[in-house]
């Protein structure tokens, strides 16, 4: 049977159900990407299956990949990223601002500690409102969102690794690990704890 994959909106509630393996792939809907898929994919739906023909056999590639024990978060992550590409469409990549990446470099080094918006605008020689704006213009995303995804994306995958979700929440600079269940369950829709990788 041919993989089902089916596409829902941002802040579209929703619940699956579903037998077999099944993967959820997350694009920040804020970002580039996010926009470019829901123009393409959605239309004036909310939640839709998406078309075997715009997928081509990345699905397969996905599941053969979870069967496969020799698989790794590297191949899982190109594979993610080969879709993420295929419901974009043709969306032309700018060439990141050095501000920005350097921005962005010094934020994800330093997530144990509050990260803030003039302490990064210091480090890319901006003031806080330009470096706002450039900072937009370039991710799609706010500087206080792109931090939060920093955040939740360094907690999941030191939980992944065999941390306690106490530790990965400290290590990512969440308060606790309520607090990163909280944040984590509104921004995914499912608990951190099922995350575990066995």
């Amino acid at each position: 049977m041919d993989a089902v994959v089916a596409a829902v909106a941002p802040d579209l509630r929703h619940a699956v159900r579903a037998n077999g393996t099944v993967a959820y792939l997350y694009v920040e809907p804020e970002s580039r990407a996010g926009r470019a898929v829901i123009r393409r994919v959605f239309g004036t739906q909310r939640l839709t299956q998406v078309d075997q023909d715009l997928l081509g056999d990345l699905p397969q590639q996905l599941t053969a990949a979870f069967r496969d024990q020799a698989t790794t978060n590297g191949r899982l992550i190109a594979i993610g990223r080969a879709l993420v590409s295929r419901l974009a469409g043709d969306l032309e990549a700018d060439i990141p601002d050095a501000r920005v990446s350097k921005v962005i470099a010094w934020a994800a080094s330093n997530l144990a500690t509050p990260v803030r918006l003039a302490d990064a605008a210091a480090v890319a020689g901006l003031s806080p409102d330009r470096l706002r704006h450039v900072f937009v213009r370039h991710t799609g995303l706010p500087f206080r969102t792109y931090v939060l995804w920093l955040r939740l994306l360094k907690a999941t995958e030191a939980f992944a690794r065999g941390q306690s979700l106490t530790h990965a929440a400290h290590a990512a600079g969440f308060a606790d690990s309520a607090h990163l269940s909280r944040t984590f369950r509104r921004t995914f829709g499912i608990a951190a704890a099922e995350l575990r990788i066995s």
